[in-house]
């Protein structure tokens, strides 16, 4: 079972002895990532080839297998990160014990490093954010940190684990779509490691093998053996934090960084990812929700009143999920003109039914 933080009623001795247990494995692995990193960057690593960390043994939990898969989401506490998480879980609710779906429990990985106001509605496990300025504002290197200190502190019943992000709905029951070793990830079309020999082959030299070994994906969504994804992640770590520190990496991936980071800590460990084009869509660009499992709403949804799309102009009718960062959406958003595709309906209908059945939505006015 995993346990929300509720301190209110443990001694402040035995939280410090709890505290000094759970941070020992964790502080010695981000202290062995940041030496490796400033090793790298100060040229003492010339002749290190191998960023692989490795999570600390008394992590390993052995088990019967079964195909159930954890749902982990990691996310800030901000408001802007807070409604997504909401209507997230309220899909997850509604499919989670469907016909055809493998989904076990759910969390919310917050890595503020303190409680916020949801903490009642979704199970959340709080972990700490990376020290202060090492992801010199790319608050996305958190995410690996997170799964991290998640993966070494949590109990965690299921034998695999989705990896999940706030603005994902599920529309179809998702089974679980890897196959033992080999977990399931969605292709995305933008991560090209093959046009960026130069830079992967500073953290996958060579004799680790061919450029096509590192997969075109991101760390989400991926269904994944929880064993893998303790072995891959302190690696995703180190590589994230070593990517961000090299102007040529940095310049070349921009926001995705992190997303080659994972895919590149994967191929360091010899992971392969089945790619799943079914297993989400992202509005516009894609038309149809048919058999696919997740919308992802990161791209925003600009058309004229006769459905056709404006994208990079705002449309005469819109959805963008940035026109509501100080605050959720009010409830009943309008409908898109005649001629839109049922991919972007079926999102608005989505988030108009999550944010109807959500007690206590509290719309903001919107801040485009």
């Amino acid at each position: 079972m995993i346990e929300r933080k509720n301190m209110g009623r443990v001694s402040p001795f035995l939280l410090v002895l709890l505290a000094l247990g759970f941070s020992f494995a964790t502080y010695n692995l981000l202290t062995l990532v940041i030496r490796y990193k400033t090793s790298f960057n100060s040229g003492e690593g010339a002749g290190f080839s191998d960023p692989v960390i490795a999570m600390p043994q008394n992590v390993r939990k052995l088990g019967k297998s079964n195909l159930k898969y954890h749902v982990a989401l990691t996310a800030t506490d901000a408001p802007y990160s807070q409604w997504q998480c909401r209507i997230m879980y309220y899909w997850y609710k509604k499919m989670k014990d469907a016909p055809g779906s493998d989904m076990g429990k759910f969390t919310r990985v917050l890595h503020s490093g303190k409680a916020d106001n949801l903490m009642d509605e979704i199970p959340t496990f709080i972990v700490d954010p990376l020290p202060e300025g090492l992801d010199r504002g790319y608050i996305v290197l958190n995410r690996p940190w997170a799964f991290v200190q998640w993966l070494e502190k949590a109990t965690i019943e299921e034998d695999y684990i989705l990896m999940a992000e706030p603005d994902h709905i599920f529309v179809n029951p998702l089974p679980n779509l890897s196959n033992g070793d080999n977990p399931a990830a969605f292709p995305f079309f933008y991560i090209k490691p093959t046009d960026h020999e130069s830079v992967v082959r500073k953290y996958y030299p060579k004799d680790k093998g061919p450029v096509t070994d590192v997969d075109p994906i991101g760390n989400s969504p991926v269904i994944i053996k929880k064993t893998l994804l303790e072995e891959i992640s302190p690696t995703w770590v180190n590589v994230s934090l070593r990517m961000k520190d090299d102007p040529e990496t940095d310049k070349a991936f921009g926001w995705v960084l992190e997303m080659y980071a994972y895919a590149v800590a994967s191929a360091l460990h010899g992971v392969r990812h089945i790619l799943r084009k079914d297993f989400m869509i992202q509005p516009p660009w894609d038309l149809e929700v048919g058999k696919t499992f997740i919308i992802h709403y990161t791209y925003g949804c600009d058309y004229d009143l006769t459905g056709k799309l404006t994208y990079g102009k705002i449309g005469e009718w819109r959805f963008d999920k940035r026109s509501y960062l100080r605050g959720p959406p009010p409830r009943n958003l309008s409908l898109p003109p005649p001629g839109v595709p049922e991919s972007v309906v079926r999102l608005v209908k989505s988030v108009n039914e999550a944010t109807a059945n959500i007690p206590g939505w509290e719309p903001t006015e919107s801040n485009n």
